[in-house]
This record gives C-alpha cells, structure tokens and sequence, in this order.
C-alpha cells in the first residue's frame, strides 16, 4: 500500500471513529447530524426540482399554478437563480423553457437587479443550441430576450456568439455584438467575439473589439487567452479574411505588452522568423525591442531568429547590439547563438572575427571569466572549417578537424570531410583531396553523392578527366549512384576538351541509369556538338531535351544559329528562329550579331541592314560586334568608303567606341587599297582612343607602308611596337626582313629583335 493510500485509509478510520455515536463525544454527534441534515436537505431539493418539472411536462394550460408556485416559491433556497437555472435546462425543449422563463418574469417578487431571469433565460439558449435548427432558434430567442428586457449573462453571450458564429450567421453576430448590454460583457465575452469573428473572415470587426480592449484603460483589457486568439490568427495563414499588415502586427503585439500581454516564446519565435523570411527585418527588430523594454519573457530562441535574419542582412551592428541587450538581460546564449554569428562572419569571409568568437564561445582567450562555456558541436566546427576553406586557409580547417576528435562533440562527418575536400581541390591539392577521402573510407564516415560531386569536380578543375571518370565507376560499385550534377561535371569537361565521343557515351549511360535530368546538361552537350560540327547529333540532344519536358534557352538557340550559319544551313538557322518564336522567346543582341555576321560575310549588305533596323526596332542597342561585322562585310566587298561612312556613325552618332578590331579591320583595307595614309590617320586615332593596337595591326600597317616604301615610317612604329611591348611574330618577321634586306637595312632589323628603338642611331635598350 502507497503513502497516499495509506495516510487515506488512517483518515478514514478516524472519521469513522468520530462518527461513532458516543456520549462521551458530543462533537461526532454534531458532525453526524450535520451531515445527515445536509444530505436530507439535497434530497429534498432534487425531489422539489423533479417534481417542478414533472409539472411541467404537462401542457401549459394544464399547468397545477398553486403546486407549482409552492415548489417554487415555498422555500428561498430552492428559489435561488441556480435552482431555477437546473430546472430551465432540463425540461428538454427551449420552447417549454421559454414557457417557464415567462412564468417566472410574471410571478417572481425578485427586484429588478436579480439575475434571476438572465440565468434562467441562459438555460433556455444552452437547450436551444443542443436542438435541430440551433442557429436560427438561439437567434430569435436572442431577439425574445431583447422584447423581455432580460439582460444577458456573461455565459449567455459567450454561447450566443459562438452558435451564430458556427452557424456562419455574419449579420446577426454584428447585429448582436453592437446591441450587447456593457454589463453582459467582460474579457471573456470579447474573447469569444474576437475568436468567431476571426474565424468567420471579419478579421476588420474583430480589430475593431480588440481596439476597444487594448485602450490604456480599457474597461475590459486582454488577457493571456485574447493573446493566444489574436497571435495564433496572425501566425495562421491559411484562415479566412485578409491578412494582417505588417504595421498593424508591431503595432498590436507593442500595444498588448502595454497590458503585460506577450506571445509565448515559440510564437515569439515565429513571428520574428516569419518578419525575417519576408525580408522585413525592421519588423522583426521592433517586436522583439518592444517584447523587452516591456518586460516580456525573452529567450534565447527568439533572439536566435532575429540573429539569423540580420546575419542574412549582413547586419553586424545590429547583430553586436542584440548581443549586448541578451547579455543586459542576463539572456544566455547557446551554441546556436554561437553557430550563427559564426556562419555569418564566415560567409562575410571575416573568418579571423569568427574564429575569436569560436574562442570566446568555449571560454578561451578574450571571453568574460566565468560568462560563456558552450561546448561547440559539430556543426559549429563545420561551419568554421568550410568559412577556413572558402578562403584557401584549408589546412588550419585540417588541424581544427583533429581539435574535434579530441572535444566531447561528436566525430567528424561527411559534412567535415566534403568542406576540406572541396577546399583542397579549390587550391589545386587534389591529392591531398584524395588522402582525406581515403581516411573517410578508413574511419567508416559514410559517403554521399555530395562527396562523389566534390572529387569529381576537383579532378575534371585540373584535367584530371579519366582519374574522374575512373573515381566515379568505383563509387557507383559501393553504391554510391551519380546524379545530374555528376553527369554534368563530366559531360561539360569532355565537350570542353572536345571529346564528344566520351561525352555522348556518357548522356546515353546516364539516360538508360534513369537519372533524373536537367537543362544544363542538355545545353552543355548542345554547344560541345554545335561546336564540334556535330550538327545533326546537336539536333537529336535538342529532341531528347524537348522529350524530357525542357524547353531551349536563348543561348542554346544562338549557338545553334551560330553554328548552322557557318555550315551555311540557312533554312536550319530560320527554322530555329522560328521555333524561338513560337516558343515567346525573343531574340537578343547576340542572335542579331549572328546572322548580321553572316550575311556581310556572304555579301548580303541590304539584308544584314534591314536585320539591323529590325534589332533597333526591337528596342535593341547594337554594338561594337554588330558593327565590327557589317564594316568587315564591306571590306570584303571592297567597299572601304561605306565602310567608313559606318565607322563614323557608329564613332560619333550611337556613341559606340570602336575596339583594336575594328580598327585592324580598316587599316588592313585601307592598305590593301593603297589608302596608306588614311591608314596612319587610324593609326593616330587609336592612340587618341586609347585603344591599343596589337600585332595584326603593326602587320597590316607595315604591308601598306612596303607597298609605298617608307621606311622612316615603318621605323617609327617598329620603336612603337618596342615601346608597347607589342611582341613580333612570324608575319611580322616576314615582312621586315624581305624588306629591310632588300633596303641594306638589316642592322636596323636586328636592333628591333634586340629591344632598341631603331629610327634614332646610337638610341639604348627601352625596358
């Protein structure tokens, strides 16, 4: 036997032995008789109850009036409002307790403050709502009490509401909300009101009861339930009526804490975090300032979300003045706390201030004595080695892996391996990435495809192709099965060492394994085709991507254009263009620049202009390539006057400035049509420009001032050349020494191979 049960069974027995009848114990006697008259005294009140309603089930008119007023009437305590409350609701119908509510208000003698009737008339709406046809029934008794002038009872109210309220009755609740005594309303009553209005979508009308209670002397101010009503209607957004303002949530949560109203720390905690998510962070700041200066209940939780939404911010002087209100507050921080002030300096790359706090957060050197000791866990330690490595400090991120076998914290994990892995392939050590992968098959850490991506990409970063390949058929052996990013790490790798035949092998493998897909490696594959010549293989991707469910992007298109215009399959390119017609997507300045390039290399001038005005009409702005093409297009054609024509418009009237191109481009055709010395004048205007000549230019230029044999000329931008550090190449040589030697001017050739200026005599090396 228990204590409890034990202490009971003592008690019991001593009550039993004082209700022995003893004379030589008056006081049991009294207790005895006490009780007994108090049990007789409830059987004859539920006997005069049952008989009051055994009375009356009969027809009203059938009523014994004299048996019913001495049950009533013939004693005050079965008089009281409560007996009559139990009789009203018992008599099994509201239209019969209706019945008795009137015979009451005729025959009673109570003064006119008794609630008596109010509580009998609150029987009469709980029978009521327990009836078919509750909605309407508890309204039109709602308007027989308003005919009566009987006044509600607070419970009255509260069930009133909450019947129309189910019964979705929107008027009649208003209508009565606006009618109600003052003296049938308190804060639970507006409680009631707040929540069915709420619930019914009127969310305007609920504010307005909720105003009226947030006054600073309101009449009946909110408690912490009409916080749970109006937080948890904030928080939900699934409920009807529109949603609340951002402005009216500060507001009401700043206007509740002047009543010592707060939201409990998880709702706290979503709000802030919901502030923050929308990026309203100033929001977010006030509710949780406010929540303080008022004096609410702050935990760590709350100040954690608020710290998370500022770190994402990049907020650090907010950041650092939330830390100082937690510690005024005595508010301690925990190792989320730490982990996000540390994730955020890392990802800020201030991997130097997250390591101090890292020591600050365990107790080490600079931390308060005595003020923090949180022992990091190991996504602390993640975090710090992935910032460490993010900024090539990978191996204090290796020794700080070893600092966590020693710490009570659980072991490294894949998460630890993967940053280090990844960090060292970033700084080209993929053996050491290699060595660490290897201890993570050592110690048992299980691998993922996150692992299996990092070590692909680090290989296929450095050439390392097969070593990839070879690493990625193992893991698949282990289990470890390749996804989209894996495929297309190596995909993209082989089309840009232009082995298509490995890429194609490795679509197809990837197809028929059942990975899922994406656009990117269609894209990839499409350009290493398209540039390879693969044209038709580049049109069965483009299916097999169209088939998946992906559509074509515009830069998928303009290597497609691109690369049918050089095969000079024109009815292949308009087809694409149709296709990014229909498709709504337009073309850009890169499709423009494509086909302007072809036709004014195959001549077609008119069409490549109206192409053109087609591009401005678009809204489009051409530039130096749109241009560089047509003057190219017209040089071919020999037409060095429309050429210039262009370049002066293009120079002076759209303001676009010529590149060393389009410059080497007429200077060329200048030269070639004996217009060397509008060739210098170019030549004068780049250096004006500033814009850098380069060997193709000097090449161009030296053939023209051969053909005119001026050789002070060509001196004179053979130093220019030396001066720019313009290094000669093979052309170059050819050129100058046919023509130097045919002039006896070798030694001057030989000056210019060593670096010295040669139009000066005596002149020394120029650096």
């Amino acid at each position: 036997m228990g204590i409890v049960s034990l202490f009971a069974s003592k008690q019991s027995n001593r009550l039993f032995h004082l209700l022995q009848p003893r004379s030589s114990n008056p006081f049991s006697l009294s207790i005895l008789r006490h009780l007994s008259l108090e049990s007789n005294s409830h059987h004859d009140h539920e006997t005069s109850i049952n008989q009051v309603i055994e009375l009356l089930q009969a027809p009203e008119n059938d009523w014994d009036l004299d048996q019913l007023r001495r049950l009533l009437y013939s004693d005050s305590e079965i008089s009281s409002s409560k007996r009559f409350f139990h009789i009203a609701r018992r008599l099994g119908s509201s239209a019969k307790a209706l019945k008795f509510l009137d015979y009451v208000r005729e025959n009673s003698e109570c003064p006119e403050d008794s609630p008596l009737l109010s509580y009998v008339f609150q029987a009469v709406l709980e029978v009521a709502s327990r009836e078919p046809s509750w909605g309407k029934r508890v309204f039109d008794l709602y308007t027989a009490s308003r005919e009566r002038n009987v006044p509600l009872t607070f419970n009255a109210a509260t069930l009133l509401f909450g019947c129309l309220g189910r019964a979705g009755m929107r008027e009649e609740l208003l209508l009565v909300s606006k009618e109600l005594d003052p003296d049938s309303k308190n804060t639970h009553v507006c409680n009631r009101l707040i929540d069915v209005l709420f619930n019914l979508g009127n969310v305007d009308e609920a504010l307005h009861v909720l105003e009226e209670m947030l006054e600073p002397n309101a009449k009946f101010p909110p408690n912490d339930v009409t916080g749970e009503i109006v937080f948890s209607r904030i928080l939900r957004r699934d409920r009807p009526g529109r949603r609340f303002k951002d402005e009216e949530i500060v507001g009401l949560l700043s206007k509740f804490g002047d009543h010592g109203v707060f939201p409990d720390t998880l709702r706290l905690t979503q709000l802030i975090t919901n502030f923050c998510r929308d990026g309203k962070i100033d929001h977010a700041w006030d509710v949780l300032n406010d929540a303080m200066k008022s004096g609410g209940s702050v935990l760590v939780a709350s100040c954690n979300a608020l710290l998370t939404g500022l770190g994402r911010s990049s907020d650090f002087k907010r950041m650092n003045e939330l830390m100082a209100k937690m510690k005024e507050r005595d508010i301690k921080p925990d190792v989320v706390t730490f982990s996000i002030l540390i994730n955020r300096l890392c990802k800020s790359r201030r991997v130097d201030d997250a390591l101090e706090v890292f020591e600050k957060m365990r107790g080490g050197v600079g931390a308060e004595r005595g003020k923090y000791s949180v022992e990091p866990d190991v996504v602390t330690y993640n975090t710090l080695i992935d910032g460490l490595c993010k900024v090539g400090r990978q191996e204090e991120g290796l020794k700080l892996m070893e600092q966590m076998r020693s710490q009570k914290c659980s072991a490294p994990n894949a998460v630890t391996y993967n940053c280090l892995i990844d960090g060292f392939n970033k700084v080209g050590e993929i053996d050491k990435a290699m060595e660490l992968f290897d201890q993570m098959k050592e110690k048992k850490v299980p691998l993922s495809v996150i692992t299996l991506n990092t070590l692909v990409d680090g290989l296929c970063r450095h050439g390392r192709i097969s070593s990839a390949v070879k690493l990625f058929d193992e893991m698949q052996r282990d289990g470890i099965k390749g996804n989209v990013v894996t495929y297309s790490t190596l995909i993209t790798a082989f089309c840009n060492v232009n082995n298509i035949n490995k890429a194609m092998e490795l679509f197809e493998r990837m197809l028929s394994s059942g990975s899922s897909t994406d656009a990117i490696i269609y894209y990839s594959l499409i350009s290493g085709l398209s540039q390879a010549g693969r044209m038709d293989d580049a049109s069965m991707v483009v299916s097999k991507l169209k088939e998946a469910g992906f559509g074509m992007d515009i830069i998928s298109y303009n290597v497609l254009i691109s690369r049918f215009c050089k095969k000079n399959k024109l009815d292949k390119a308009y087809e694409m263009l149709k296709e990014m017609e229909e498709a709504e997507i337009k073309p850009d300045t890169a499709t423009y620049n494509i086909l302007i390039s072809h036709l004014s290399k195959t001549g077609s001038l008119g069409t490549a202009h109206r192409v053109l005005r087609k591009m401005l009409s678009e809204g489009l702005v051409p530039t130096v390539v749109t241009y560089g093409t047509l003057i190219h297009g017209y040089c071919l054609t020999d037409n060095i006057k429309e050429a210039m024509k262009l370049f002066r418009k293009m120079t002076f009237v759209s303001k676009v400035p010529p590149n060393t191109v389009i410059y080497n481009i007429l200077i060329d055709a200048l030269c070639k049509g004996n217009e060397v010395q509008k060739a210098l004048s170019l030549m004068d205007d780049m250096k004006a420009q500033g814009v850098k000549p380069n060997t193709t230019t000097y090449n161009a230029l030296f053939k023209g001032l051969r053909e005119k044999n001026l050789l002070e000329k060509a001196f004179k931008f053979m130093d220019r050349m030396v001066e720019q550090a313009c290094h000669p190449d093979y052309i170059t040589m050819e050129i100058l020494t046919e023509w130097l030697s045919a002039a006896g001017k070798i030694d001057k050739l030989r000056k210019f191979i060593q670096g010295y200026e040669v139009s000066v005599p005596e002149k020394g090396k120029r650096l």
